[in-house]
């Protein structure tokens, strides 16, 4: 069947997808009046959501609630509908799934498959005028993040979900596990998780500060796992680990990750995040700022690798270290610093 050719009764069983809008079915022939006589008690259609039918009298399936909601949330305004039916394209506009369902679709084991979920979260610009019904949960922003795509299905990003999600939970322990699994499984970063969290003003309830402490935690660790994969798989010399540098007299110079004596080089993590919301995000680069300014006057080099960067480009990363400790060769000697364990 092609895209337009005109549905009837007798063409139902080879309809695939089962779940079309309002402005879908027009678009192929099939008239107001066709639909809702489809829809009477004792008829091979329902009414899934409001503009939006599913072509079959059974329960939906998982992949048909979540494109049901799709179709209901980015369908056009009633102008639109009336002047220009949508023949292309799957009809979702620039609506995207959120929340758990969306972690369930990014394969998160801690969420509950979609199936099992009472809503589906859904992702829409701020200016729609559009209202949560039966099992669609409408949520705006402005602006709207770019949606990642699984299997044709737009997500809104892992930390944009997780906020949605946290919004709806109260229990610790599953919070504590969906901040955990994101950061274990390689969703996203610690930082990019928090700042959604603060931008959405969560961060200050009770259950949610445990889980962020742990997600902050687990994202360190992570992070230095790679840190040291790195340094290792790339060949470069073994350095001092998780050292305070200071002055001869005691003074603190700066925290840092790694530490290579010889050539002055010292090598930061960006894994510290923000606590209070999106308007402290700049505290890290601050403190980033001034230590490399009182080390570097000090003739010490610093590197700074941010934990994304470890994940998806090791090798450069590895690179630009071994750049600047060759770069040490046509320095001045550093000043003496004093290495102490942290």
């Amino acid at each position: 069947m092609t895209q337009n050719t005109p549905l009837s009764p007798r063409t139902l069983h080879e309809v695939r997808p089962r779940v079309w809008s309002t402005e879908q079915l027009r678009a192929r022939g099939v008239t107001a009046a066709q639909t809702a006589a489809q829809c009477l008690p004792g008829g091979s259609w329902q009414q899934l959501l409001p503009g939006v039918y599913l072509l079959d009298p059974g329960p939906p399936t998982s992949q048909e609630r979540v494109r049901g909601a799709l179709l209901y949330a980015g369908r056009p305004p009633a102008s639109a509908r009336r002047t220009a039916p949508d023949r292309s394209g799957p009809g979702y506009g620039e609506a995207m799934v959120t929340g758990l369902a969306a972690l369930a679709l990014y394969g998160f084991e801690a969420a509950p498959p979609v199936i099992a979920l009472h809503r589906i979260d859904v992702l829409v610009p701020r200016t729609r005028r559009l209202r949560s019904t039966r099992f669609v949960q409408v949520t705006r922003a402005a602006p709207l993040p770019r949606p990642e795509h699984r299997l044709g299905v737009p997500l809104a990003p892992v930390e944009r979900a997780l906020a949605d999600a946290v919004s709806t939970l109260t229990d610790a322990r599953t919070v504590h596990r969906i901040l955990t699994e994101a950061v274990r499984g390689g969703h996203c970063e610690p930082a990019a998780v928090v700042r959604e969290l603060g931008a959405a003003r969560l961060l200050g309830r009770t259950h949610v500060v445990g889980a962020v402490d742990a997600l902050l935690a687990e994202g360190r660790a992570v992070a230095e796992g790679r840190l040291y994969a790195m340094v290792r798989g790339h060949g470069l010399p073994e350095p001092l680990w998780n050292v305070d540098l200071c002055l001869p007299g005691g003074a603190l110079l700066g925290t840092v990750d790694a530490y290579w004596p010889e050539q002055a080089v010292a090598l930061e993590l960006g894994t510290r995040a923000p606590r209070k919301g999106p308007a402290a995000l700049s505290e890290e680069d601050v403190a980033f700022t001034t230590e490399r300014e009182h080390l570097e006057r000090l003739g010490v080099t610093v590197v700074r690798v941010t934990p994304r960067k470890l994940r998806e480009t090791p090798a450069q990363q590895a690179v630009v270290v071994r750049t600047a400790m060759m770069a040490a060769e046509d320095r001045e000697p550093a000043a003496h610093v004093v290495v102490l364990p942290r």
